[in-house]
């Protein structure tokens, strides 16, 4: 059973579901959730007897991305902080030793769409719906979202898309790729488990294996790209643009981008 802060985690039938419960918030990232999601998933690595992952949110959102008032104390340096933190525990989902289902029970957005992508299947509500965000608030976006999306639905759809912040649509989600299935809300978690229930009887180190194979492409890694996103985001964040809208975003109010 769970024992954690911001996540709950529980193993039934070899198939474990963590869940991100922060729903107050949207179930908005932060160091401690992600801290635990690595946790979590360190339990799985050394625990044969689970054999499959359920990845889904608490309430009405699936994640709302990070928590922009959350932030590491100190004086640290923030790149090398998300790469520890938000990388750790998001490559960690990617490379789990079982296969990992995504249950996206509401909307996606920021961080969230990358969490929504990097598990390998992910099955979506039909009122889900997937949002990059990022430039909405001056920011460039990270979490290995330039990484994942165009690979999973094309370069046109991903810029615009990020570019746009238009929504995604659960329906639209399925026509592209982007998710596997597209459920009724109350039909999607009996969905994944009775998915993750199959998988979990299959033999999983092939899964896994074939999961690796597929995500093996030319070009760079997850985790280089990851990192350079969060560097340009480190300029980025530092530009009137980008504290403006980070700014406005926690005062609630328009932003006024200057372009630069």
């Amino acid at each position: 059973m769970s024992s954690f802060k911001d996540i709950l985690f529980e193993v039934q039938d070899r198939v474990a579901t963590l869940t991100l419960n922060r729903p107050e918030a949207l179930n908005a990232l932060t160091f401690d959730m992600m801290y635990e999601v690595q946790e979590a998933l360190s339990r799985i690595e050394n625990d044969n007897e689970i054999r499959a992952l359920i990845l889904t949110g608490a309430g009405r959102g699936f994640c709302s991305g990070q928590d922009l008032r959350n932030r590491p104390s100190g004086d640290v340096d923030i790149v090398e902080a998300v790469m520890d933190c938000y990388f750790g525990a998001m490559n960690a989902i990617r490379t789990a030793r079982v296969p990992v289902i995504v249950a996206v029970n509401g909307t996606a957005a920021g961080a969230g769409f990358s969490l929504a992508m990097v598990g390998g299947i992910a099955m979506a509500a039909r009122s889900a719906k997937f949002i990059q965000v990022f430039s909405r608030i001056g920011l460039v976006p990270d979490c290995g979202s330039t990484y994942l999306l165009p690979q999973i639905i094309g370069r046109g759809q991903a810029l615009k898309a990020m570019m746009t912040n238009d929504p995604i649509t659960a329906e639209t989600a399925l026509e592209w790729g982007l998710i596997s299935d597209c459920l009724d809300d109350g039909a999607l978690l009996p969905a994944a488990q009775e998915l993750a229930a199959k998988l979990a009887k299959g033999p999983t180190r092939a899964l896994v294996e074939t999961r690796a194979l597929v995500d093996e492409i030319e070009g760079d890694t997850f985790e280089r790209q990851f990192r350079r996103e969060l560097e340009v985001q480190a300029e980025i964040r530092l530009s009137h643009d980008g504290q403006e809208g980070v700014n406005a975003f926690v005062e609630r109010r328009p932003a006024v981008f200057r372009g630069e």
